[in-house]
């Protein structure tokens, strides 16, 4: 009989009940382990438990399941506990994949008119819609890509749909038709939305809910900056070549970014580790000579025989279900359909205001988007130096347990420069005033923008930490839906009402819906929690890790009850493996 010493340690030891794993538990030999797990003929009567809940509790059951965890709370192998530099890393990796997507979703709109020229198109709609058409992917590609970043990992999921967006990026700089044109923006941006939903998971993965803030701020700052950045670049390209080098330019640069990802990107998705270790333990336990009788499982996975269309189904729906059901993203999703609304609004209409109001030409009209570029970056630098000890000053009043609605306090300035900036930079125009009151209005939108972004990033990624990326394609749906619809009514709406009165309206909406957004979740956000399947509970007297532990349980009743629905397991029939 071989001895532990012929497995890798830390691997047997992370098996366990994970129910039991807060009991007082006694270490058992290593021989006595192997004994227990590989030989047919065992009693398995014997039970080893361990003080830190890693142990293996056999019992007279042949299908009596072993758990899979992390070796407690201070494992390397555990994406939270890897280098500060390669979790840093990690980051920038991921926010420039998010960065060079919305770069592209608006880079076109200064070159729009010269595109409109070269196909002979004469409607606004359309001409408009060779920009936002892009957003449109962002949609519905989250919707699809998210999930399946659980099923498959976030590392996997998301470098393929950034070859998918470059692909076709490429192709819209071959098109020959606005018809060609505008469904090659569309397949792009369903590829490009990929970092968009599963970036905020991969954040979520890597860092603690203490030191989120910062990494959010980088993470959440690149789509806002990208789309301000797009423009200034597409103007003097535009201007100086053609239209078509305007999407050859970012797919070169995004090949480079691939290339980064392909070399420094692991793979951060618990699950997905986990299960590559509880390979790893079967393999070793083979090469040790043991035939395994009793399942080896992740603590994320059902100890029923769930098949793989059943778990399909179930991650690829959750966000329609988080988006149905879910007051929390029902209530930030309105809000930032609209934010994210007023800021593609923005991006298109601004070449048509600085050409035509104050009639410079495109390449100086674009260097106006450099407001909006550091509205963007001083908000997100300032509001990331203060989410963070905002969440733990809360933190320490509560007795040293977090909420999610601690990161809610930065949101509110942002709902009061929103309609500030829309009133300063629409009258502004309106009577043609110096044009650098007009970027400061634009500059104080772009600050608003990116503080509600944070907030509200922040606050899905820690109320649905397992389910972060469903959370956040449920959240982006609307947003995006907005992004795409928004400039295509804007030039009809400017041309009856005028830039100032346009803007009065849009000030009013951004009061009624932001306003009361955070007042109602400070004040509501734990009870809907309480009450929510998905979302994170509050944290009592329980770690962390107790907490996210008993939302996997709720997360695995649900696909149960899916399983039985379905008739792929008996109902009532709960097996014989250790209870989670």
């Amino acid at each position: 009989m071989a001895t532990l010493s012929q497995l890798e340690r830390s691997e047997i030891s992370s098996l366990h009940d994970p129910e039991e794993a807060s009991s007082e538990v006694t270490v058992l030999p290593g021989e006595r382990l192997l004994d227990e797990v590989g030989d047919k003929n065992s009693s398995r009567r014997e039970k080893g438990r361990r003080k830190d809940g890693g142990g293996i509790t056999p019992e007279d059951n042949d299908n009596h399941t072993l758990w899979v965890d992390w070796e407690g709370p201070d494992d390397p192998e555990n994406p939270k506990n890897w280098t500060y530099k390669q979790r840093w890393l990690i980051t920038f990796i991921i926010s420039s994949f998010t960065f060079i997507s919305p770069v592209s979703s608006s880079m076109v709109a200064p070159a729009s008119e010269q595109i409109a020229h070269q196909f002979g198109v004469q409607s606004t709609v359309i001409i408009a819609m060779t920009t936002s058409v892009f957003v449109l992917g962002y949609a519905f590609g989250p919707l699809l890509l998210g999930p399946l970043s659980e099923i498959y990992g976030r590392s996997r999921v998301l470098q393929c749909s950034n070859l998918f967006y470059l692909v076709w990026n490429l192709g819209c700089g071959f098109a020959q038709n606005k018809n060609q044109l505008i469904a090659f923006r569309f397949l792009a941006g369903l590829g490009g939305s990929a970092p968009l939903s599963i970036g905020g998971g991969v954040i979520g993965d890597v860092w603690h809910s203490e030191e989120r803030g910062k990494a959010i701020a980088i993470y959440s700052l690149a789509p806002l900056l990208g789309p301000a950045i797009g423009p200034l670049c597409g103007s003097w390209i535009a201007e100086r070549s053609t239209w078509r080098w305007v999407f050859w330019s970012t797919t070169i640069v995004d090949a480079l970014i691939q290339l980064s990802g392909l070399f420094f990107l692991r793979e951060t998705y618990a699950p997905v580790l986990l299960s590559k270790k509880a390979q790893r333990i079967r393999k070793d336990l083979a090469a040790a000579g043991n035939e395994l009788q009793t399942p080896i499982k992740t603590i994320y996975e059902s100890s029923k025989k769930l098949s793989w269309k059943a778990f399909m189904w179930t991650s690829l729906t959750r966000p329609f279900q988080l988006f149905l059901h879910e007051t929390i993203i029902q209530l930030l999703g309105l809000y930032m359909t609209f934010v994210y609304g007023v800021f593609y609004l923005f991006l298109t209409t601004m070449p048509a205001i600085f050409t035509n109001i104050y009639h410079e030409d495109a390449g100086v009209g674009g260097l106006h988007y450099i407001a909006l570029g550091i509205g963007l970056t001083l908000a997100s630098q300032s509001n990331a130096r203060y989410m963070d000890r905002v969440y733990i000053y809360f933190k320490g009043k509560n007795g040293g347990v977090g909420e999610p609605e601690f990161r809610l306090p930065t949101m509110f300035p942002g709902t009061i420069l929103l309609p500030l900036g829309l009133l300063l930079a629409g009258w502004s125009a309106q009577h043609r005033i110096h044009w650098i009151a007009t970027d400061i209005g634009i500059g104080i939108v772009g600050a608003s923008v990116v503080i509600a972004n944070q907030s509200i990033q922040t606050y899905v990624v820690d109320s649905f930490t397992l389910h972060a990326a469903s959370g956040l394609a449920a959240v982006s749906f609307l947003r995006s839906l907005a992004g795409f619809g928004f400039p295509l009514f804007a030039p009809a709406m400017y041309a009856k009402l005028g830039y100032g009165k346009g803007d009065t309206i849009l000030a009013c909406v951004a009061i009624g819906l932001g306003c009361p957004a955070p007042v109602l979740l400070w004040k509501y956000g734990k009870r809907i929690r309480m009450s929510s399947k998905y979302a994170q509970h509050g944290m009592g007297n329980i770690s962390q890790k107790d907490a996210e532990k008993r939302d996997r349980q709720e997360d695995q009743s649900d696909i149960d009850d899916l399983s039985t629905a379905q008739g792929l397991v008996p109902s009532g029939n709960t097996g014989n493996s250790t209870k989670v």
